[in-house]
């Protein structure tokens, strides 16, 4: 394969009002495939006890968040199948079956009846309808990606495919309003039996106006002069992944580029949400507020930071913000947390909390989707001060000897009312109860986030936004240039979506496991640094520049 690198950068000319349509078509869609799967995970309670109801709710949960990460782990194999489909047929079909398959799907979870109507049936066909999702946005991203970049005149790729970038945000912002919106209108407990579907039936205009626009769409310039040519891929996946002169260029992709971007983009958007709502214990409202404001402010700088990646590269910009977001997590973490629940902090910092057993009885607390149910006294122990986002450490007992809590100088012994005698004891050493916290932040309207500590939050939220933008904004068109025309789709979907599907999609839950395992409401922030800082090191040593590539000649 040839590289065709350009001399010197003609000076950019304005947008087209075709690629103002291309981007503002291949957004929109993007937007709502994004809005459609993160409804779900928003949803996750309600309908694991709409569609799950025959079990326990422990059960019904654990079956909803399994139903929920089964779309992250297809991703990777709608990438192959549509990937495959783009670089045979075209990307602009490709990209409009993939939104009607996700669009339907939506729309008919919002319809479908509930377990309670039609029993059994009812789980089986919503898993079928998540699978269908995940495929479809695993073929989504990368045909949003590669039709406007190959729309996208030489020099300016970061900059267009950068408004790529935002729909992701603006989908989970987009869903977000959606719910908060029905919820104030029909009331909680409407919302619960009914209201929830109000969301997903939404979806159905958005469909219509997204296929629509891209019915008007004409195929990608670079695949029809291939396709007039002759020279397009007869078997995309072989040439993809059967050839280490590609593959060693999507293993890259993935190690060097996409695992780091990946776990900052969780990390700052859904960590940062679950580490709000699960450890800080801060109401759901107010959670999804201050991450909704964080993202209106930093939305803009996916375009920023695509601009720039046209000045200065994409790889300063991705790896910088790699770096920089993983030597500030921990101190950024620590922050929100003296700012949302000082109450907790102190806690923290002054109750000495020990768990005593034998280790021979005390396994392993890493459960990274949930579906463990622990049975000995060592580990319903310190699951439950997991849960109480308790900080604890582990002292060895004797063999055989029973299982003790210390808090501070008083002890508690495992029983069958341990979770009432340890949260009693907790509560008098100074650790918050839900019900006597009044320090937690909460906000009582959508525009009460001139208070200081709300403010300082949102402050707090938006810098980790701020690393979103720099390794998500460029990441499209640094993907788009590494990959030749003829298997472009293909080669770029695969990597992206391992990378956000399986690193990132996977982090909230194998964060929150790591926490349980050690007592240290921090400690799953390793999980992000440790993998940003492997992207770093491998992105800096062996993945090459690209924004000078002229990517249509390079077949």
């Amino acid at each position: 394969m040839s590289v065709t690198t350009a001399g010197v950068a003609a000076k950019p000319r304005p947008m087209t009002r075709e690629e103002k349509k291309v981007i503002f078509a291949s957004s929109l869609g993007t937007v709502f495939e994004w809005y459609d799967f993160y409804l779900y995970g928003s949803l996750a309670a309600i309908i694991g006890a709409q569609f799950f109801s025959a079990y326990p709710p422990a059960t019904r949960d654990i079956f909803a968040l399994l139903a929920f990460a089964a779309g992250f782990l297809v991703r990777p194999f709608g990438a192959i199948v549509f990937g495959r489909v783009g670089d045979l047929v075209g990307r602009k079909y490709t990209f409009l079956v993939t939104i009607l398959i996700m669009g339907l799907s939506t729309f008919i979870v919002g319809i479908l009846p509930n377990a309670a109507s039609i029993g059994i049936a009812a789980p089986i066909i919503l898993i079928g309808l998540r699978l269908l999702q995940g495929l479809a946005l695993g073929g989504e991203y990368g045909g949003a990606a590669t039709y406007v970049a190959e729309h996208a005149p030489h020099g300016r790729r970061g900059f267009y495919t950068s408004w790529i970038q935002t729909t992701a945000t603006l989908g989970l912002f987009l869903s977000l309003i959606v719910i908060l919106f029905t919820r104030t209108i029909v009331g909680e407990q409407n919302f619960a039996a009914w209201g929830w579907r109000v969301p997903f039936l939404v979806s159905i205009a958005l469909l219509g106006v997204s296929v629509w626009i891209r019915l008007q769409l004409s195929e990608s310039p670079t695949f029809q002069k291939m396709k007039d040519e002759g020279t397009t891929s007869k078997a995309p996946l072989s040439e993809a992944f059967g050839q280490w002169s590609n593959l060693k260029f999507v293993l890259l992709a993935l190690f060097g580029l996409v695992a780091g971007q990946g776990v900052v983009w969780y990390t700052g958007q859904f960590y940062a949400l679950f580490f709000l709502q699960s450890i800080l214990k801060v109401d759901g409202y107010t959670s999804n507020l201050l991450i909704a404001w964080s993202l209106v402010f930093g939305t803009g700088f996916f375009v920023l930071f695509g601009w720039l990646s046209d000045k200065i590269g994409r790889k300063p910009i991705i790896l910088a913000g790699c770096l920089i977001a993983a030597a500030s997590y921990f101190p950024l973490f620590n922050m929100i947390t003296s700012y949302a629940n000082p109450a907790l902090e102190k806690a923290i910092q002054n109750v000495r909390v020990t768990v005593v057993a034998d280790p021979g009885n005390c396994g392993s607390l890493f459960n990274p989707v949930g579906t463990r149910i622990y049975t000995q006294p060592c580990d319903l122990a310190r699951d439950f001060l997991a849960k109480s986002s308790v900080k604890y450490s582990f002292e060895p007992g004797a063999a055989g000897s029973p299982v003790q809590l210390k808090v501070n100088d008083a002890v508690v012994p495992f029983s069958p009312d341990f979770n009432k005698a340890a949260a009693a004891a907790l509560q008098g050493a100074g650790y918050p109860t839900a019900a006597t916290n009044k320090d937690v932040i909460k906000m009582a309207h959508p525009f009460d986030i001139f208070q200081p500590r709300t403010a300082a939050v949102i402050g707090l939220l938006f810098i980790l936004v701020l690393f979103v933008t720099m390794v998500y904004g460029p990441i499209a068109a640094a993907l788009v240039e590494l990959f030749p025309a003829r298997i472009r789709y293909t080669s770029m979907s695969l990597p992206y979506h391992i990378g956000n599907g399986w690193f990132g999609g996977l982090l909230p839950a194998t964060s929150f496991a790591m926490v349980a395992a050690t007592g240290d409401i921090y400690y799953g922030l390793w999980y992000p640094i440790v993998i940003a800082l492997m992207t770093f090191v491998i992105g800096l040593l062996f993945v090459p520049e690209t924004k000078d590539r002229n990517i249509d000649h390079w077949h």
